[in-house]
């Protein structure tokens, strides 16, 4: 498990004096890994302050060594899966030595320096894409809030799962659709039923957002070889956030085996994955539950995971409308929760996945499912926020919402802090809803 080190110093300053500001995502203290397009060219980086360093332009300079050289050299390629598959201590080893060479009074300041533009290119003359290849996508369904209120929205006699106090429920999601933050959401088709009860077919009304924190999985596990509780964090490479776009109306009318077409759209990520270990200062008990809840069985009970599963970490979102900004009002935030919100920890999803022997590999998703809390404000989704459509979510300049509209922006964000820690970030998680385009949308026939 990651333990606190130089590299979480608060006193410890960058020469790098963007990364020094209070309110940037990336200080000295983070060092999250991503991915960027330079010159048609794909590399990994690292974002410090306003500026990401070049892992390959970095490895040319031959400043490393050990297993920090080793783990920046696996890093030299065009994602980040290499790097994740090795062991923490070589991620660890290439951590602090960016954080030395990053450092305010680094022996190699003036060399890094007199190439800066090479080496730590800013991120405004870049294009950041998604940092790795997932393979397999599994999102949870661990807000007891969330899964409550949907499921009274749906008329169950019992809106909360039996299972759901016994085990982290999840559904396997589609990872050819997951995209990194940024660009357009199109709107999707499918069927679901009107106002008057009909089926239709056609752009899906009821579209939302669905604000989550993602795990990334670093190196997996045998088939057949469960991962215990215990070890469960030591296969986690780090975290993102997560929008789980949802077409709700084709959701709930589809949703027999689980969720299907109202959700493989479109799923979006950030652009950074902040480490199992920037987190380290941030970490704290595991919620606890209500009394008279079901104890938890063994192989989801660790010691050390109620210790400090949880974290000390605020999530937001925020709308921005078509006509927002034209009018260039600021976006509104609408949802502010706390990861405190989760029934079951990641370490506990881990450890349930692979309970049956199924196998995690390099790269995979695991999503925490929608944050909800108790709270109006805590709401992570539209359709909780406008009850399910009963009481429309009233903006600033007067428009109300049910659903997302053409033009609508959401932009997600998340915040690590805790006393006598420097605070770190996300970066963002982005998407604008664009139109239906006109059905069927073959590309090929355009072609000829």
């Amino acid at each position: 498990m990651s333990a606190l080190n130089v590299t979480h110093n608060p006193a410890r300053r960058s020469w790098i004096e963007s990364a020094n500001t209070g309110d940037t995502d990336f200080p000295i203290q983070n060092l999250p890994f991503g991915a960027f397009v330079r010159e048609g060219e794909t590399r990994t980086g690292v974002a410090i302050g306003d500026r990401i360093v070049d892992l390959r332009a970095l490895h040319d300079l031959a400043l490393l060594g050990g297993d920090a050289a080793l783990a920046c050299a696996s890093a030299c390629d065009s994602t980040l899966n290499t790097l994740m598959a090795l062991d923490a201590r070589h991620v660890s080893a290439l951590r602090a030595a960016l954080s030395d060479l990053l450092k305010h009074d680094a022996p190699a300041r003036s060399r890094l320096a007199s190439s800066i533009d090479a080496v730590l290119p800013l991120m405004t003359d870049v294009e950041l894409t998604l940092p790795w290849t997932i393979g397999d996508y599994t999102d949870f369904l661990t807000s007891l809030h969330h899964t409550e209120r949907h499921g009274r929205y749906k008329g169950l006699a019992d809106p909360l799962p039996a299972a759901f106090k016994s085990l982290p429920i999840a559904y396997h999601g589609r990872a050819s659709s997951l995209r990194v933050s940024g660009g357009d959401v199109r709107r999707p088709y499918g069927q679901y039923r009107d106002a008057d009860g009909n089926v239709r077919f056609g752009p899906a009304p009821m579209l939302d957002f669905e604000l989550e924190l993602a795990a990334v999985i670093g190196h997996g596990n045998e088939l057949t070889r469960a991962i215990s509780i215990d070890s469960a964090r030591e296969h986690v490479f780090g975290y993102c956030l997560l929008n789980d776009w949802s077409a709700k109306s084709i959701q709930w009318f589809e949703q027999v085996l689980g969720p299907f077409l109202g959700k493989s759209f479109h799923s979006s990520v950030s652009q950074w994955i902040v480490t199992e270990e920037a987190l380290a200062p941030f970490r704290k008990a595991a919620p606890q539950r209500a009394a008279g809840d079901p104890a938890i069985l063994p192989h989801l009970h660790g010691a050390h995971d109620q210790r400090n599963g949880g974290l000390h970490l605020e999530l937001f979102a925020h709308l921005s409308t078509a006509a927002m900004r034209s009018d260039r009002l600021p976006p509104a935030q609408i949802t502010h929760t706390h990861l405190d919100n989760l029934y079951w920890t990641f370490a506990q999803m881990v450890a349930h996945h692979t309970s049956n022997g199924c196998n995690l590999r390099t790269g995979d998703l695991l999503g925490s499912g929608t944050i909800s809390g108790a709270s109006d404000e805590s709401r992570a989704c539209l359709t909780e926020l406008s009850e399910a459509g009963k009481k429309p979510l009233l903006l600033a300049n007067g428009e109300t919402r049910i659903e997302l509209q053409d033009g609508d922006e959401i932009a997600l964000s998340a915040r690590a802090s805790a006393p006598g820690a420097v605070s770190i970030g996300f970066g963002e998680c982005r998407g604008r809803i664009a139109p239906a385009l006109p059905y069927p949308f073959d590309a090929s026939r355009e072609e000829h």
